[in-house]
């Protein structure tokens, strides 16, 4: 996998690509770090979008681990997120119920 420049790539689109090989994925990266993938489209349309959707649910999840660790989520044991499941469980049967 190469790696180009977001900045490079804005600027000069498929021109920034050259030279690189046919098929081969690249990554895209801007100040803050990687940004994109590039993912070329081979063969089975439907094969490619099982592995970019597989490569969205896990930056997705990354995310979502992000937050946790902002917020302290992650430090909870299984005794306090038993507790947050049982009241959202019952703050919805009392919508239900109303």
């Amino acid at each position: 996998m190469r790696q180009v420049s977001l900045r490079e790539f804005r600027t000069r689109g498929a021109k920034a690509l050259e030279g690189i090989p046919k098929g081969e994925m690249i990554l895209l990266a801007g100040q803050q770090g990687p940004a994109y993938f590039l993912v070329p489209v081979l063969g089975d349309v439907t094969t490619e979008d099982l592995e970019l959707r597989r490569a969205m649910a896990k930056a997705s999840l990354r995310e979502s681990w992000r937050i946790a660790e902002e917020a302290g989520l992650d430090k909870l044991d299984e005794d306090a997120i038993q507790h947050e499941i049982d009241q959202a469980r019952g703050a919805r049967s009392r919508r239900k119920a109303g």
